[in-house]
């Protein structure tokens, strides 16, 4: 059974850092794209940003240049590591990786809740 694990949120003051991490396990064979989406309260899920296998990056106009996310194949995990927050970012961040076991299907993570307030 495919498992994503998100680590890293909480709490933060507007203008500080958290870095998310997701580790893909359970007899995965190859991933393919992954990527972070977000879901504030009242609000539909929307895209954070995307990384291909090879390291092409796609990132929502909201976050780009305070975002970075990167990508570990040999871990089957992914980075998110988000700088200058905004209280507008607070929202539950949920992992997404395509993966091949026996065929490709797309998984995700249960969520973690960043909170950017003073």
């Amino acid at each position: 059974q495919v498992q994503l694990v998100e680590s890293g949120g909480g709490l933060v003051q507007p203008g500080g850092s958290l870095r998310l991490s997701c580790a893909a396990s359970g007899g995965i064979l190859s991933t393919n794209d992954m990527g972070w989406y977000r879901q504030a309260p009242g609000k539909q899920r929307e895209l954070v940003a995307t990384i291909t296998r090879g390291g092409s990056t796609n990132y929502a106009d909201t976050v780009k240049g305070r975002f970075t996310i990167s990508r570990d194949n040999a871990k089957n995990t992914v980075y998110l590591q988000m700088n200058s927050l905004k209280p507008e970012d607070t929202a539950v961040y949920y992992c997404n990786a395509k993966i091949y076991r026996f065929e490709w299907a797309d998984y995700w993570g249960q969520g973690t809740q960043v909170t950017v307030s003073s």
